[in-house]
């Protein structure tokens, strides 16, 4: 069989994952006994999943996630901050996104809430979806810059057609005029088509005054909270263990180096 020029024609065609089941098949001896379809079948199941894998790297890059390693597999439900097993488990197989549903996490500042959305996001991401990732006070302020340099009506499309946009830190402060008529923009052309997560430290009760205007108040949150699931977390930060581990680490180090001669430069 010609190898090379083989090869050469599939990386000619792009068709790098046939290209390396190829070259795998031809150094073993086993390969031998297969029959030319199921050569091809390989070949082709080899393509489709680099396929699929190099789609949701892209699609995981332009989410530009703030924590891109979270995943679903990862949650720790032991973890003292309430969080529903039984519903984060039902969200975690992505139908809430295919009935174009919201979800809203509250709760602590360290409890978690940003992880869990990025884990959801991920899985997202692997289930085909789109996903835009923004920290809502960054998010108003790249919108009031883009009104300003004709990037409005691109950075709008943009929120708009992803299956999954996420506000991570929302509130506490009140919304200005501008952001309160952006933000209804974007829920109001979002509803029906996607869905929407929302992070928090304020429960809902309390969003209707952060938008700070009864009218845009009341049609934001009844297009937010009605088909929403609600993840309200409690309990101390999980960042606390951390920072007490390593004070603990800090402590045992430099008990043990009273107790032998310190080298120069040791000291930071």
């Amino acid at each position: 069989m010609l190898t090379h020029p083989t090869l050469d024609q599939l990386r000619a065609l792009k068709l790098d994952g046939m290209a390396d089941a190829f070259v795998e098949l031809q150094s073993q001896d086993n390969a031998r006994d297969l029959l030319h379809a199921e050569w091809l079948a390989l070949l082709l199941d080899r393509e489709a999943a680099k396929r699929d894998t190099s789609r949701f790297q892209s699609r995981l890059r332009s989410a530009k996630l703030r924590h891109s390693q979270a995943s679903i597999e990862d949650v720790d439900y032991r973890a003292a901050r309430r969080l529903d097993k039984a519903m984060f488990q039902q969200l975690a197989t992505g139908r809430w996104i295919a009935e174009h549903r919201n979800v809203l996490v509250t709760g602590k500042c360290g409890v978690g809430k940003s992880w869990l959305s990025c884990a959801l996001a991920q899985k997202a991401c692997r289930d085909g979806y789109t996903v835009h990732y923004a920290r809502a006070p960054r998010l108003f302020a790249e919108l009031e810059l883009a009104h300003g340099d004709g990037r409005f009506a691109r950075l709008f499309r943009t929120l708009i057609k992803t299956d999954l946009l996420i506000l991570d830190d929302w509130g506490p402060d009140r919304l200005t005029a501008s952001q309160r008529r952006d933000l209804m923009e974007i829920i109001e052309d979002r509803y029906g088509r996607g869905s929407t997560l929302i992070t928090s430290q304020l429960p809902v009760e309390a969003w209707h005054e952060v938008i700070a205007e009864p009218t845009f108040a009341d049609a934001i949150l009844d297009r937010l909270v009605h088909n929403a699931y609600r993840l309200a977390l409690e309990g101390p930060s999980m960042r606390k263990p951390e920072a007490e581990a390593a004070v603990s680490t800090s402590d045992t180090s430099s008990t043990a180096t009273t107790q032998t001669k310190p080298s120069k430069g040791a000291r930071k």
